[in-house]
Formats: C-alpha cells, sequence, structure tokens
C-alpha cells in the first residue's frame, strides 16, 4: 500500500464517522468516501506537496462533498413517502471496521433524527466541533464561513438538539430488560401488556418509503401503539418473532417475518416504559443487513 492510500485508510473511520452522520446512509457515506478516495488519489505531486495535513484536507473533502449530497437529498425526501429515517446499523451482522467503530460512539437513531432536522450548514459544524472535536478556525476552513459564523452555526445547532432529544440515565441491563418484556408482549399481541410498557404520551415513527406497509404519519398514544402491535401479532401469529441486536450503538429489536427481515426497531426508555419508537420497514434500507443463524 502507498503512502497516500495508507493515509487516506487511517482516516477512514473518522471519514465514515462523518459521512454517516451527515447523510444517514450506510450506502451514500460509502459513495461519498469513494469519491473523496478518488479525488485524494488524482492529486498531483505539487498539490500533495502544498497539503500539510492529509486527514484535515479528506474531512474538508468529505464535509464538503456530504453536504452537496445532503442539499439533494433534502429535495428527494420532500417527495418521500411517510417519514423519513436514517438506515440502521445493526449489530450483529456483517460490519464493516467503520461501522463497528460508529458503534462505540454516539450514532442513536433519535439522535440522528434531530440531526435531520439541522440546516446542513449546522449539521455540519455541529458534528464537526461537537462530536469530532475540532476548532472553530479548521471548520472555517472546511466550510468556508468565518469563526463567528461557524460559532453561530454550532450555538443555534446545539441549542434545537437539547431541546428536541431526550436522554435518559439509564444501563444497558435495564434497557435489555424492558426490551425483552416488548418483545414478549408483541409476540402474543398482548394489548394491556403492550399498553403498560408504553408512556402515555409514546410516539412511533415508522418508515416504509412507500415500498412497506407502514403508517404514514407519526403515531402518537400507547393505546394506538399497542393496537399496531395487537394487529401485527393477529395477522402474522408465530410466523412472526423478535429478537434483539444493538442497533446504532444501542440495544433494539428485529422483528422478523417467516425469518426474514421485516422491521429494526429503536426504543427510548426512561427505564420503566417506552417514550419513543422508531421503526425502519423500507427494504432498501434493511438490505444491507445481514442476520445471525
Amino acid at each position: 500500500m502507498n503512502q497516500r492510500a495508507a493515509s487516506f485508510q487511517a482516516c477512514r473511520p473518522k471519514l465514515y464517522g462523518i459521512a454517516y452522520r451527515m447523510l444517514g446512509s450506510r450506502a451514500d457515506a460509502e459513495d461519498i468516501l469513494q469519491d473523496a478516495y478518488l479525488r485524494w488519489h488524482g492529486l498531483g505531486a505539487a498539490e500533495i506537496a502544498d497539503i500539510r495535513s492529509a486527514e484535515a484536507w479528506l474531512v474538508t473533502a468529505v464535509t464538503r462533498l456530504c453536504l452537496d449530497r445532503l442539499r439533494h437529498a433534502k429535495l428527494e425526501r420532500e417527495t418521500y413517502q411517510g417519514p423519513w429515517l436514517p438506515e440502521p446499523l445493526v449489530a450483529p451482522a456483517a460490519l464493516t471496521p467503520e461501522e463497528s467503530a460508529e458503534l462505540a460512539s454516539d450514532v442513536s437513531m433519535a439522535f440522528m433524527v434531530v440531526l435531520e432536522r439541522l440546516a446542513p450548514e449546522e449539521r455540519a459544524a455541529f458534528l464537526l466541533h461537537q462530536v469530532f472535536d475540532l476548532g472553530y478556525d479548521e471548520i472555517a476552513g472546511m466550510l468556508g464561513k468565518s469563526q463567528v459564523a461557524c460559532r453561530q452555526l454550532v450555538h443555534r445547532a446545539r441549542e434545537r438538539v437539547a431541546q428536541e432529544r431526550r436522554r435518559f440515565a439509564i444501563s444497558r441491563e435495564t434497557h435489555v430488560a424492558l426490551l425483552q418484556r416488548f418483545m414478549d408482549a408483541a409476540r402474543s399481541g398482548d394489548r394491556a401488556q403492550l399498553t403498560a410498557l408504553l408512556a402515555d404520551n409514546a410516539s412511533m415513527t415508522a418508515d416504509g418509503g412507500g415500498k412497506a406497509v407502514s403508517v404514514n404519519t407519526v403515531m402518537h398514544g400507547a393505546d394506538r401503539i399497542a393496537r399496531l402491535f395487537h394487529v401485527v401479532a393477529r395477522q402474522f401469529g408465530e410466523r412472526a418473532s423478535y429478537r434483539i441486536a444493538t442497533v446504532n450503538g444501542e440495544p433494539g429489536v428485529l422483528r422478523l417475518i417467516d425469518g426474514k427481515l421485516d422491521s429494526v426497531i429503536s426504543l427510548v426508555t426512561d427505564g420503566s416504559r417506552i417514550v419513543e419508537m422508531y421503526s425502519v420497514r423500507n427494504p432498501d434500507k434493511l438490505k444491507g443487513i445481514a442476520l445471525e443463524v
């Protein structure tokens, strides 16, 4: 491996982390990294000689490519059928080293959903500063803005994330135990048990992308969500099964129908009840996920 390729590989986990958080898509993140590598590989010797930091150049390239892709994606999502959710990172699965590294840091579905509500440059500045610990001088050069403007972008984004993201300090064991109770209730379709596990004002966001049967608006209320899982249990019976997996770094649930992945479900809990639920059912977003036998 030559020095240029080695430099790229050393930065790859960080570059993937930026691209995935910016775009919410595994496939798009890989495309961005491929494009960045081709640009890096195509630089002339004189251009390389002028670069003081390979990592800074690559982070800048990936950030700018992501901004271009995100602006285009915003237009695409205006015609998306129903709510849009990020492609989940699931383990156990055949994850790349970059995806595995991501599971060690905050890429929860709830966090990704909040990031989606930020303007592209807010999202970039916030991630580069808050998650990847870059200074405002570095971010200013990457975004082509003043340091003052970048501080303002980060400040606005930080306030919005704090306002819209619900966080609860619970142990993984507590989280898993509640998910187990949820899976038992979902298998049986017991509405009373399901309702008891859900906060009164619980919400559920489902992404079918027009390619899988799904609710097209955010569903609110424990009774409505419990009724939905009750209907699924009645419709599929023993054909439906549930298992726990790590979804975007947190305990989550996989629903299988006839042994095939049907949904990836992320749940936000306060430790006793489920307060938010995110269900990815769009088959295009599930096809890259490998299941353990």
